[in-house]
């Protein structure tokens, strides 16, 4: 099945702004590890803002699961590049905002249970009572994952998720990271600017080389499942590595 669909999609911000997008055309499949790879400023924000509905087309189509997704409900969860934890909320309490904030929002002891039994998902159990101001920024933006867990969506945008955390932290959380889609089996777009990064998670890797995008140019990576630190040795893995720093150089001194 088809997770995401777009169809000829045009964009721009404003009627006197350039094209952004100029009939980009991809699909991802469910159960997919897709990253989104660009340089800074080359709209892979302005992407994901266009999948969750935050940005209309100027034309074309955005489906989910064959469906346009101004008709879908909770079709996808966002994880941006900031955790966004409220301070005067406990871990608890900003993880089950998805369940407070729905059509039919559940009750606080319900809520709390939920909460509970994702925290204890992400290996978070133990600081539901926690202000969010106690956690390191690796626990941190595993509270923000769990809060996009509890949205029930089949699709999960993460938005350089860990761009902010330090290099090893970064290590530990990408290994983590690639636990829980194991184990949740969703489907999960992942933008990042990290070229190593999306080797180190994807299956697929989407590449923006030009602006307005017209096309998004497809890597596969020749890298088998579980993966380590070590993965990214492979001859494999750096023969890709080569081809995609080579590739958003060029882009990026036109």
């Amino acid at each position: 099945m088809t997770a995401l669909e777009f169809s000829e999609v045009r964009f721009r911000y404003t009627a006197e702004s350039p094209l952004l997008l100029d009939g980009l055309s991809f699909r991802v499949e469910a159960g997919e590890f897709v990253s989104i790879l660009g340089p800074s400023g080359a709209g892979k924000s302005s992407l994901f803002r266009l999948m969750n509905g935050l940005l209309l087309p100027e034309s074309g189509s955005i489906l989910a699961e064959g469906v346009p997704i101004a008709e879908k409900k909770r079709y996808c969860g966002y994880m941006p590049q900031q955790d966004l934890l409220f301070p005067w909320r406990t871990v608890a309490d900003n993880v089950g905002l998805p369940l407070e904030l729905g059509e039919k929002p559940l009750d606080r002891e319900t809520r709390r249970a939920k909460a509970e039994a994702v925290l204890e998902a992400v290996g978070l159990q133990g600081w539901a009572d926690k202000s969010p101001l106690s956690l390191s920024g690796g626990m941190r933006q595993r509270a923000a994952f769990a809060r996009t867990l509890l949205t029930g969506a089949k699709l999960l945008l993460l938005d350089e998720p860990f761009s902010a955390l330090d290099y090893m932290t970064r290590l530990s959380m990408r290994e983590w990271l690639l636990e829980r889609w194991r184990q949740e089996k969703r489907t999960i777009l992942f933008v990042t600017h990290d070229v190593e990064e999306a080797i180190f998670l994807s299956e697929r890797i989407l590449v923006i080389t030009s602006r307005p995008v017209r096309s998004l140019r497809e890597f596969r990576v020749p890298l088998s499942y579980p993966r380590s630190v070590e993965s990214l040795g492979e001859p494999g893995a750096l023969e890709l590595k080569r081809e995609l720093i080579a590739l958003l150089s060029r882009e990026m001194a036109v």
